[in-house]
């Protein structure tokens, strides 16, 4: 089963998410988040999967949020999916646009407080095609671009 293990917010760039109860997610992304706007990375979206191989490599546990994922998944490599594959989550639908990012380094507040960043290899980004709430324990529904 594929489910959300985590919602996430902060209300700027380049911050660690806190977790919270729920999400909306409106026509521009999530309410009250700083990637929220009409672009195509509303929404960013990590496997805990790839958080607990990180946190081998780190040698410290990671807390959800951590490298800014808004939504924090358990049982899909979601850095396998393409741009134009579909996630439903109860009433939400979201459309993967983009697969990893540049790393801005130095400049950035994760990568100052963790060292390193899994989001520009194994985080993805998505639009919103469906408005509704998310919160943790939702099950996720991943429907390729091809089937």
């Amino acid at each position: 089963m594929i489910k959300v293990v985590s919602v996430n917010l902060s209300e700027k760039k380049g911050e660690i998410k806190q977790p919270v109860s729920e999400i909306t997610i409106t026509e521009q992304g999530i309410l009250n988040d700083a990637h929220a706007g009409d672009w195509h990375r509303q929404i960013s979206l990590l496997a805990k999967e790839s958080i607990d191989k990180f946190e081998e490599v780190l040698g410290r546990k990671l807390e959800y949020g951590e490298f800014a994922e808004n939504i924090t998944t358990e049982g899909i490599i979601l850095y396998e999916m393409i741009p134009g594959d579909k996630l439903f989550i109860g009433d939400v639908e979201l459309e993967i646009t983009q697969i990893g990012k540049k790393c801005h380094g130095d400049g950035c507040a994760i990568f100052s407080q963790v060292g390193k960043c899994v989001m520009p290899k194994e985080g993805i980004f998505a639009k919103v095609i469906k408005v509704g709430k998310i919160k943790s324990g939702d099950t996720i529904i991943y429907k390729p671009q091809n089937k």
